[in-house]
Parts: structure tokens; sequence; C-alpha cells
């Protein structure tokens, strides 16, 4: 276990590349700080859900959106572009590849169980998890247009017609939080 924790350690100085590759600053956001940020909105979003009677396991999702950019450590933050280059079905092998060699030590196969699930989108958790994956995003995106950052207008059209398919109250909720983030930019002077 010690080996593994000391990789992921990485992820906290692992630079999101879609922000370096806009200009922003080194150090704009790591991939463990977006995967914090990832699990705080599949929290929150979880919680409402299940308060609107939606029948989720939270632990599940929790778990997902701690571990869904583990891989990145061997194979970096690799921006939406590359896949222009490597091709998805590349990228996503080598993603899949990186993640059962950072777990293999931990002899649990929970986790590329939970890994894979998030990357077939087969359960309402992994999609929920992909939603606040985006969710963080655009948090993000607001938060640096706030402070001043443009030219990033690329990244929000994920905000236009976001389709989870995680059910119509799901979806209703997600797409409320999204309406919010809109709103918020267009207030920005």
């Amino acid at each position: 276990m010690l080996s593994t924790l000391i990789e992921l350690q990485r992820l906290k100085r692992l630079d999101r590349t879609g922000w370096t590759l806009r200009g922003l600053p080194n150090g704009t956001e790591s991939v463990a700080a977006h995967s914090f940020g990832v699990a705080v909105a599949a929290m929150l979003l979880a919680d409402e859900l299940r308060a609107q009677g939606v029948t989720l396991d939270v632990e599940k999702v929790l778990r997902m959106a701690l571990l869904h950019d583990w891989a990145e450590v061997r194979v970096g933050d690799m921006p939406r572009i590359a896949t222009a280059y490597f091709g998805a079905d590349a990228r996503k092998q080598a993603e899949s590849r990186a993640f059962a060699d950072v777990v293999s030590e931990l002899k649990n196969d929970l986790y590329t169980a939970l890994y894979d699930d998030y990357e077939r989108r087969d359960s309402l958790e992994a999609r929920l998890v992909k939603a606040a994956d985006v969710l963080d995003l655009l948090v993000q995106l607001l938060a640096l247009e706030r402070a001043g950052a443009r030219g990033l207008d690329e990244f929000w059209e994920v905000a236009e017609n976001p389709d989870f398919r995680l059910g119509p109250v799901a979806d209703g909720v997600v797409r409320d939080v999204f309406q919010s983030l809109l709103k918020a930019r267009s207030e920005i002077a």
C-alpha cells in the first residue's frame, strides 16, 4: 500500500494540462485538487438526489470520484486535444493499463471494478461522477474567469446541453446547477 500512496502523492503536483495550454500559470490546478472538487461535487449531488428519492450508493460515488484520475500519475493529464492525435481508443487503453499498474500491488479488485464502471458509465453512480467531473471543471472555470482569465470559452460548451443519462430527477438537478453556473458567468463584468 505504501508504494501506491507515495506514487499517488504526485497527483498533488501534477498540473491540469488544459489550463497550462491556455497560458494560465503552473499551479493553477493540480489533478489532486480537481479530484477533490469532483468528490465534493459528487457528494453534494448525491445528497440532493437522495433527498429527492433517488436510490444510489454514495460510498461508490465517493470512491469513484477519488480514483477516477489515478491513471494520470503514469500517463499525465492528457488534454482533450490529445485525443485528436492519439485517438480515443488508444487514449482509453493507455489510461486503463496505467490504472491497472497503479493498483496492481493493492490486491483489491474493487478499485479496478470502480474504474471500469466509471469509464463505461454503466451505473447511475458512474454517470453522476462524470457529471460531477464536468461540474468541477466549470466551477474552476468560473473562478478563473472571475479572477480575470479570458479565452476559455471552449470549456463552457459542455454546459450548454448536458446529457449524462441520469434519469429525469437527476438530469433536472444537474441541469439546474449548470444553468446557475451559466447565469453566474453572465454576471461577470
